[in-house]
């Protein structure tokens, strides 16, 4: 597996109006809201994409459904890690099924273009590897060799 950058920081937050009032309001983080409880940026130094992601949207983006599991580890945050396309994408989780890693969910294209497959550790992260074509549009997502 060929790891570019990383793509995304979300915190999973359980309460996001107290969460929104820490990371917007007391830390100043430049969040925008989407208009469904998602609150994001790409304009956080040091970070392509930082989230405050709900529990409820976690859930339904892993499971297709708006409760956690109760069997799950409640997940605290979501790490994705990039990679060169969508097919490296599908390759990734064949990847990490053979080491022995039970995936959320196969890689599948997002409504927003991005394709992703998601594993959750027993310490309750989500770990995706994904491929997000907004993000190789400009050569600023290039690292130095």
């Amino acid at each position: 597996m060929d790891v570019l950058f990383i793509t995304s920081v979300a915190v999973v937050v359980a309460d996001p109006p107290l969460s929104r009032r820490l990371f917007i309001e007391a830390l100043g983080l430049p969040l925008e809201g989407e208009g469904n409880g998602y609150y994001s940026s790409g304009r956080v130094p040091g970070s392509k994409h930082f989230g405050l992601w709900p529990l409820s949207q976690a859930a339904e983006a892993c499971f297709g459904t708006a409760e956690w599991p109760a069997d799950r580890a409640v997940p605290q945050a979501s790490i994705e890690f990039e990679v060169a396309n969508a097919e490296a994408v599908t390759a990734a989780g064949a990847e990490l099924q053979r080491a022995g890693f039970d995936l959320v969910h196969q890689a599948r294209t997002e409504p927003w273009g991005q394709t992703v497959t998601r594993l959750l550790t027993t310490d309750g992260l989500i770990v995706g590897i994904s491929y997000a074509p907004s993000l190789h549009d400009s050569q600023d997502d290039q690292q130095p060799e």
